[in-house]
């Protein structure tokens, strides 16, 4: 079984990464990019076949290692 957190910045925290990706692909010549904001994508194989006890124990990793809930938000997929 394999898991997919994408790991985000809420709203309203500075992103200075994503300006400086918006930045230099406004350089680049793309001028229909107004903003980007950057996140992570973390892969995760799992043993197991619950997808439900493996959904509850990836959204504890989430909350004790993967992800600053102070800042950040994240988004788990199963397959």
């Amino acid at each position: 079984m394999k898991a997919r957190i994408h790991v985000y910045l809420k709203p309203g925290v500075l992103d200075p990464q994503g300006a400086a990706v918006a930045g230099a692909l406004k350089n680049m010549g793309f001028d229909e990019v107004t903003a980007a904001r950057q996140g992570k994508l973390i892969e995760l194989d799992l043993d197991g076949s619950d997808t439900a006890a493996a959904e509850a124990r990836v959204d504890e990793m989430c909350k004790r290692l993967l992800a600053n809930p102070v800042i950040e938000s994240y988004a788990v997929e199963i397959e």
